[in-house]
């Protein structure tokens, strides 16, 4: 039987002409946000606990050159003689030396051979030590928060596939990996399709299809998740031309326990119709090397060959 038919899964029934995604396959939504000022819109901490992490780093890098590049001009401002202990005679030489002053007061290392001299230059650096504490402590706690973030290591393969299943009939099915290697546990798949209803105005349906099975306890190697096309199903005596013309959507959730963060994870997916292929099936991925032991190679996670 179909699983519970919904009316709406938070997509919304109304369709557009642009036979785009409802779901990115990265696991982001399509919808763009719209009526407010991106910067309503836009939290930092966010930002740097998704981007990579060269980006990530590279800011880290902009703005701890920018914030010593603006004490640096402030001392420069009050007066390069308040500050003692410098050797350099030209002004690119007093900026250069004045610079690496502010990084060391900005990082409380000190070297200790120019030093504040007067009330107006240890203000600064009180201020600017201050201030470096602050922008330490906070990138610290975003480093943190990348690294420590529960995150599904999961990996699909590129394509569903519509493929031979038992004696006669056939199924849609896709594999998934953990790409890690450490253990995760109790994993959970739902798999809903959205397409389009011309009979009822054209307007945008979504089921949860019925599974093979839904969970697995361990994934040391790969899953085929298989969705067995029956009499239930709405793949049922469906050609090529008709799932085109429905402009279907796979959605994948997945939910497993991970056990190095000792939590729950998610990941999502999506296959949009192109993204079918049709009388094809799965290449073998696990084998039996000479001693006995079973491997799996995951680069063959998603290589498919057509059904003569």
């Amino acid at each position: 039987m179909l699983k519970e038919k919904f009316n709406d899964l938070g997509f919304g029934s109304k369709t557009t002409n642009q036979k785009t995604r409802l779901l990115n396959q990265a696991g982001t939504f399509n919808t763009q946000r719209r009526g407010q000022s991106k910067l309503d819109a836009f939290s930092w901490y966010h930002h740097m606990l998704n981007i990579s992490l060269w980006q990530f780093l590279f800011i880290l890098l902009i703005g701890y050159v920018a914030m010593n590049l603006a004490f640096t001009i402030i001392y420069l401002w009050v007066g390069i003689e308040h500050l003692t202990g410098m050797i350099a005679s030209t002004f690119f030489d007093k900026f250069c030396e004045a610079f690496f002053f502010s990084t060391q007061t900005f990082t409380t290392v000190g070297y200790g051979r120019v030093n504040p001299q007067g009330l107006p230059a240890n203000v600064i650096a009180a201020i600017e030590s201050f201030a470096g504490l602050l922008a330490f402590a906070v990138a610290t706690g975003m480093l943190y928060g990348r690294f420590a973030r529960p995150k599904s290591h999961l990996i699909f393969s590129e394509n569903a596939l519509i493929a031979p299943y038992s004696a006669t009939g056939k199924a849609l099915m896709f594999r998934i990996a953990n790409r890690l290697e450490h253990l995760v546990i109790e994993v959970e798949a739902t798999v809903m399709l959205a397409y389009i209803d011309k009979t009822k105005g054209s307007t945008r349906q979504f089921i949860t299809l019925e599974l093979e099975r839904n969970k697995i306890y361990f994934l040391p190697s790969m899953w085929t998740i298989v969705h067995p096309i029956d009499e239930n199903s709405p793949f049922y005596n469906k050609t090529e031309q008709d799932v085109e013309e429905m402009d279907i959507e796979l959605i994948v959730l997945i939910k497993a326990f991970d056990d190095s963060f000792s939590q729950i994870v998610h990941s999502r997916f999506s296959y949009k119709q192109f993204e079918l292929v049709w009388n094809a099936k799965f290449v073998q991925s696990l084998f039996t090397d000479t001693e006995g032991k079973p491997y799996v190679e995951i680069d063959k996670l998603g290589v498919w060959e057509k059904i003569q």
